[in-house]
């Protein structure tokens, strides 16, 4: 079974756990999520975004501030805006957020119903869903020795380019009025030729790893794979 089909199924599965809709990002990192999806009432999705409600959201401000689960009406985060009472207009009047993975690659999911509270049974399936999406869809930390080698390639290409630039801003550029303008891009050139291969490498891999994985994403189904670029 493909990723996407794996994504496709537990979909379904919190669908059927969240009368009210539901919404998940996966792999929040740099304020962005690698994946997201929204199944909340178009309405209430609309006046959110409008808003800017991620900004000010507790359900946000406590998945970003411990692991877990838990029930809105425990989440005792100030909710100055109201943004929960206004929720409620929608059909969003229970609602349960789990909060999942390290803070630099947090995945944080709510769900909503209209009639009653979520039961512990619910809360927990629910937040088995979410931790197993989480986990099929962590960017790979390994290469394959092909893209090993192409890294490598790629590395000695940027040193070079950097010791070029040293070079010709400190001997090469023509300066008449006896003003030296590269003094700025030979130290910048400096920070990126002296971070060391291994450094350099270590940086290129995991650029790789996550760029490659968002791309196999968009190539099975591109119009699930999501990034908020506004909240």
């Amino acid at each position: 079974m493909s990723l996407q089909s794996h994504i496709d199924l537990h979909t379904r599965k919190l669908a059927r756990l969240a009368p009210g809709g539901f919404f998940f990002a996966l792999h929040i990192r740099f304020a962005l999520p690698l994946i997201n999806i929204v199944t909340y009432p178009q309405g209430w999705t609309d006046r959110y975004t409008e808003q800017a409600y991620a900004l000010r959201d507790p359900i946000i401000a406590w998945g970003f501030s411990t692991t877990g689960t838990t029930r809105w009406s425990e989440i005792a985060i100030p909710d100055p805006f109201g943004i929960l009472r206004q929720a409620q207009e929608y059909g969003m009047v229970y609602g349960l957020a789990v909060s999942c993975g390290p803070i630099k690659s947090r995945t944080i999911a709510s769900a909503a119903r209209d009639d009653r509270e979520f039961t512990d049974a619910e809360i927990a399936a629910f937040a088995e869903v979410i931790e197993d999406l989480h986990r099929i869809t962590d960017p790979p930390d390994s290469l394959t020795p092909a893209q090993i080698e192409a890294l490598r390639l790629i590395e000695e290409r940027l040193r070079w380019l950097a010791a070029w630039t040293i070079h010709n801003a400190n001997h090469l550029r023509e300066s008449p009025d006896g003003l030296k303008v590269g003094g700025h891009q030979a130290s910048c050139a400096s920070m990126t030729g002296s971070c060391g291969p291994r450094i350099a490498r270590r940086r290129l891999r995991r650029s790789a790893s996550i760029g490659s994985f968002g791309r196999r994403l968009r190539a099975e189904r591109p119009s699930v794979v999501r990034r908020v670029t506004s909240s």
